[in-house]
């Protein structure tokens, strides 16, 4: 596999061949840097977007600035489902959260394809659902459990994103990210640490023990990875029958 190929992301990799054969020529690689953005609150979708190894974080912004990720997409998944879901615009901000690379798409090509009414149409909407449930569960999240139990939740969401066990980020994007006090994730960062979990350094987080992070997060991460993991199952049992 090459260092960026389409075969990276999940939605791409589930594609009959027929239909990646009608869509590759028309995938564009890019390079997602850190903190750009893919789209602004009400802007018009002119791409829609195929993480392979960049983590791109869905924001909802208040009139007075402040925001909070409402859901992240990586490798497992597509950014600019609105597209095809009845609009042209995006009620929330994309901003690439962790570097690296991926694939864009124009607009017309993709709902062409979605128009067709077949296996990518069922595939695109399948995915709908389980970024819904995940966006669900982040509301119930935020509202109903600790800072701690909200950062595991978001560490190991990332880590199921990435090959290896270190992030890049800052404690101040993180409380951006879980809509919380910057203090509120120095002091649950600390206590990960302090437990032998994660090391801290520098905008640099190193995850020492996935097993303690699961063992302290809430059941939203379970619910949320089990969707993702139904949805790629019935995707190869469709696959499988055809």
């Amino acid at each position: 596999m090459r260092l960026n190929d389409p075969n990276q992301n999940h939605l791409l990799a589930a594609l009959l061949e027929s239909d990646f054969a009608r869509l590759s020529p028309h995938l564009e690689p890019i390079m997602m840097r850190l903190g750009d953005v893919l789209y602004e609150s009400g802007g018009q979708l002119q791409h829609v977007y195929f993480p392979t190894s960049a983590i791109v974080s869905l924001h909802y912004v208040l009139e007075n600035g402040g925001s909070s990720e409402i859901a992240g997409v990586g490798n497992e998944g597509i950014l600019g489902i609105s597209l095809f879901m009845g609009g042209n615009t995006t009620p929330s901000r994309a901003v690439v959260q962790t570097a690296g690379h991926g694939y864009r798409l124009k607009s017309h090509i993709l709902m062409d394809e979605f128009n067709r009414a077949g296996p990518v149409m069922r595939l695109l909407l399948r995915y709908t659902q389980a970024l819904l449930t995940q966006m669900s569960q982040t509301a119930v999240c935020n509202r109903h459990h600790t800072v701690e139990q909200q950062l595991c939740r978001w560490l190991l969401l990332t880590l199921d994103r990435l090959p290896g066990n270190e992030l890049t980020m800052t404690q101040e994007l993180i409380a951006n990210m879980l809509g919380v006090r910057r203090e509120g994730v120095t002091v649950a960062a600390g206590k990960l640490q302090e437990n032998g979990y994660i090391s801290y350094r520098r905008g640099h987080i190193t995850v020492l023990d996935r097993v303690g992070l699961e063992a302290e997060v809430c059941e939203c991460y379970d619910v949320v990875k089990k969707e993702f993991a139904r949805l790629m199952s019935d995707v190869r049992q469709r696959q499988g029958s055809q």
